[in-house]
């Protein structure tokens, strides 16, 4: 089991590769809803909850709460749209369409075949990334070309979610045991990692939840760049969720090959 990292070879681009050509088929339901999903927000929340809120302090100054939040909707969905690719796409390959079999009758490994799924959840991540900033840069609510940079640390993030989703397909039994992990763990992440308001508003009891939780350095780090943040805090965000998706990664292919050849 330690020696899984061994086992994997550039084949692995293949797996990314199809999983790509089957995303592009139908393109337009792909690309639709991280176009129209930061228009809701901002509308919604934006408008309407910003409306009541007005501005909010972040970093010792004030930023309306459409600028605060734009950054939140881009975090979210680098988490989103990771980890649930690996769980209910990659579970539906793996255990209905019976993909994984066909693809480790050719030369493929069964680490390839895992890495190119968690290499295909992180690149979605970007593909997200890149178009709701096309939505929000418009907006002013992100400083450019700064924003740029979340472009890169999104694939680096997704790798952290991705293996994080290819960890809980590897343990629950069935598709609808995904349930208990996204309720006690995704979801928490959605609402309390400084996505829709500062961690810093939060009892002190949950602030010490949420500092846990790897989706609040995603935060920072989205944040601090749109915004505009101290450097170090922002390589102390990417160094944390490096240390963290390598962990991930390599605890995803241990358990992943120990249920794939019981």
């Amino acid at each position: 089991m330690t020696n899984v990292l061994g086992q994997v070879s550039w084949r692995a681009v293949h797996v990314w590769r199809r999983d790509l050509e089957v995303f592009l088929r139908t393109w337009w339901t792909n690309f639709l809803p991280p176009v129209l999903e930061p228009i809701l927000y901002l509308v919604a929340f934006g408008g309407g909850m910003g409306s009541m809120i007005g501005a909010l302090s972040w970093r010792g100054r004030p930023v309306s709460y459409a600028a605060f939040l734009a950054p939140g909707i881009i975090t979210v969905a680098i988490m989103f749209w990771a980890v649930f690719e690996t769980l209910y796409a990659s579970f539906v390959r793996m255990y209905y369409q019976k993909t994984f079999d066909a693809i480790i009758t050719t030369p493929l490994s069964l680490e390839d075949v895992i890495v190119g799924e968690i290499l295909w959840g992180a690149t979605k991540s970007v593909i997200v990334t890149v178009l709701m900033l096309l939505v929000i840069v418009p907006f002013g609510f992100v400083r450019m070309p700064e924003a740029l940079l979340v472009v890169p640390f999104a694939f680096l993030s997704g790798l952290l979610f991705a293996s994080l989703g290819m960890c809980i397909t590897a343990l629950c039994p069935t598709i609808d045991a995904f349930n208990l992990p996204i309720f006690a763990l995704v979801f928490p992440m959605f609402l309390f990692s400084g996505t829709f308001f500062p961690v810093e508003v939060l009892p002190a009891w949950a602030r010490i939840i949420a500092w846990g939780l790897p989706l609040t350095y995603t935060s920072l780090f989205v944040r601090g760049v749109c915004l505009g943040g101290p450097a170090l805090g922002l390589l102390g965000s990417v160094g944390l969720t490096a240390v963290l998706a390598a962990v991930l990664f390599w605890l995803a292919l241990v358990l992943m090959r120990r249920r794939l050849i019981r």
